[in-house]
């Protein structure tokens, strides 16, 4: 599985990246994953909901996309992976 992490106007602690190292960590055990592309922005600093994380996860043949915007970016993420966890759930229902 191929990951990408990009951050827009800011950059990522230590303590961040492990956290969605460990998230992402959940993912890879699915052998349908091809790639995760995990964009994170501060959406407007000074505010609070300020924090956007999007997933982009492409598997063989399909793609999703998640999107939220919380008042951490460890929320954004776990709401993001939480989406597209179900939505592979439903294909590997729907197959068998």
């Amino acid at each position: 599985m191929d990951f990408k992490l990009q951050t827009l106007h800011f950059n990522a602690t230590e303590q961040l990246t492990a956290y969605i190292n460990k998230k992402t960590a959940k993912l890879e055990k699915n052998p349908d994953i091809e790639s995760v592309e995990l964009t994170l922005k501060v959406v407007k600093p000074e505010t609070a909901n300020n924090k956007e994380a999007s997933v982009n996860l492409k598997t063989r043949g399909r793609a999703f996309h998640a999107e939220k915007v919380a008042d951490t970016f460890e929320e954004a993420i776990d709401h993001c992976i939480d989406v597209v966890r179900r939505e592979l759930e439903k294909i590997k229902e729907n197959r068998g």
